[in-house]
């Protein structure tokens, strides 16, 4: 078998695929319904609910505990992971997106006191995650997982 064949019949990663697909998707129309504006980023970035990392760890790690048993290493490594990944996205993701908030309304500010920042872009915003988003996503991860490998 070759390496592709074995990559598109691994259904732990399959698995793990469809939950970040799902949670993109359901944080597109979320965005999409409460601001009334269809914003295309919001299916690939990060922040937003629900969290898709969280979503994707999580359906990772149920997805291992489907095949392999709770008592697995395989188990173990990834829980391991989801629970770094969800406390990253809550902790520093979190914080760095509220910097960069208030980076750019200070940009704004002195821009409209006339200073010129020569700053092409602003600073991402939707970085990290709330701990609902967060989850929000854990508890998608783990019903894609059980519908995806039952």
């Amino acid at each position: 078998m070759d390496f592709f064949s074995e990559l598109i019949q691994n259904r732990i990663l399959i698995t793990s695929a469809v939950g970040w697909v799902v949670a993109q998707v359901l944080k597109t129309i979320l965005y999409t319904f409460f601001n009334r504006e269809f914003v295309a980023e919001r299916l690939v970035g990060g922040g937003g609910m629900p969290s898709s990392h969280s979503a994707t760890v999580c359906s990772l790690a149920t997805a291992c505990a489907i095949q392999y048993g709770a008592a697995s290493f395989e188990f173990a490594v990834t829980a391991i992971l989801a629970l770094v990944v969800m406390y990253d996205a809550i902790g520093v993701r979190q914080e760095t997106g509220k910097q960069a908030k208030v980076l750019n309304d200070m940009v704004e500010l002195f821009s409209h006191m006339g200073k010129d920042m020569d700053i092409e872009k602003q600073l991402k915003e939707f970085v990290g995650h709330t701990p609902l988003q967060v989850l929000a996503g854990a508890i998608l991860g783990i019903i894609t997982a059980v519908i995806t490998m039952g």
